[in-house]
């Protein structure tokens, strides 16, 4: 994990993002534990009511379980549910704004979708 404490967004988002990229990725799989508050915040020198915060982000999303006296789990499903949020986000954040640019360029839906492929197509010989 990698804090940025100049950045502007509170730490805490920050926390929450990063144990969400670590179960997006695998590096916490489903019903694995996550480290615990006092070690994330021992490690990193941050509060732990600060983690705790971001943490309870998760869990109200539905990522993270905490299980009384033992810590906090990946939940069943989390994974699935992140990839599910993200593509959302993906749609309104990206496709939304990309229609809305090509529309005032007067692009049709089949020069957006060449486009794309080109994209695709570059990205495959990286």
């Amino acid at each position: 994990m990698q804090f940025n404490f100049d950045s502007t967004e509170p730490l805490y988002l920050q926390v929450a993002e990063q144990i969400e990229e670590a179960i997006f990725l695998n590096s916490f799989e489903e019903g694995a534990q996550v480290p615990s508050t006092t070690e994330i915040s021992k490690q990193f020198h941050i509060n732990p009511a600060t983690v705790l915060k971001g943490m309870n982000i998760l869990v109200t999303a539905g990522f993270l379980e905490k299980k009384r006296g033992l810590g906090m789990f990946v939940s069943t499903g989390a994974h699935r549910k992140i990839r599910d949020k993200r593509q959302t986000e993906f749609y309104q954040d990206y496709v939304i704004n990309l229609v809305n640019e090509a529309q005032k360029l007067t692009l049709s839906e089949q020069a957006i979708i060449e486009m794309v492929k080109r994209g695709f197509e570059a990205h495959e010989t990286d």
